[in-house]
């Protein structure tokens, strides 16, 4: 299966079980490239959110006009946070951002209980680092990676490199088939 990207500077399309990394400075403005990611060629998607809650990811894919009836969110800050939240068919929660094992198993969750073209967006990487290690966080990428590829799905990987240094950099862009690259300015180039 081939998926179209709508992202400048990348593939037109890409197969089934790629796994891209967005690489973008601190105050970097993801949130244009992973919804037009998310919204083109997609009859699924899951955004596992480390850095905002449930209700903020909603917030963002109305603002960009997602088609949220084909979201389902993991939120694995309100639990720990203490904040209400309302579990439902589209929303799942893990008890902390450093829960790798229930986010993966979430993950792998939402690829078996949907078909046809899926994606997943991650952000942020980063902080996934912050909580759980930056081990833990490499080798929790490693486990979704595999999983896209057994369930020829795509995904884009959020990774804010300023916080990390180089050489975790380069460990994290050698397990993704594709790097896109948003730089201060907001301009785009990739490797794949």
């Amino acid at each position: 299966m081939e998926y179209a990207l709508e992202i400048d500077g990348t593939p037109e399309v890409v197969p089934g079980g790629t796994g891209i990394l967005l690489l973008h400075p601190s105050t970097g403005e993801t949130d244009r490239i992973d919804t037009d990611f998310l919204k083109t060629d997609t009859d699924s998607f899951l955004v596992v959110s480390t850095r905002t809650t449930a209700r903020e990811v909603t917030q963002k894919l109305e603002y960009y006009d997602v088609d949220e009836s084909r979201a389902v969110i993991l939120d694995t800050l309100s639990i720990e946070r203490g904040y209400s939240r309302r579990a439902g068919e589209n929303v799942h929660y893990v008890a902390a951002p450093d829960d790798v094992d229930g986010i993966v198993h979430q993950v792998e969750r939402f690829l078996e209980n949907h078909d046809g073209k899926v994606r997943i967006s991650f952000d942020s990487v980063t902080e996934l680092a912050y909580y759980a290690g930056e081990d833990e966080a490499l080798e929790t990428m490693e486990r979704i990676v595999e999983l896209l590829e057994a369930h020829d799905a795509v995904g884009l990987f959020h990774l804010s490199e300023e916080v990390h240094d180089a050489e975790v950099v380069e460990q994290f862009r050698s397990l993704f088939a594709g790097v896109v690259d948003l730089d201060a300015d907001g301009n785009v180039s990739s490797q794949f």
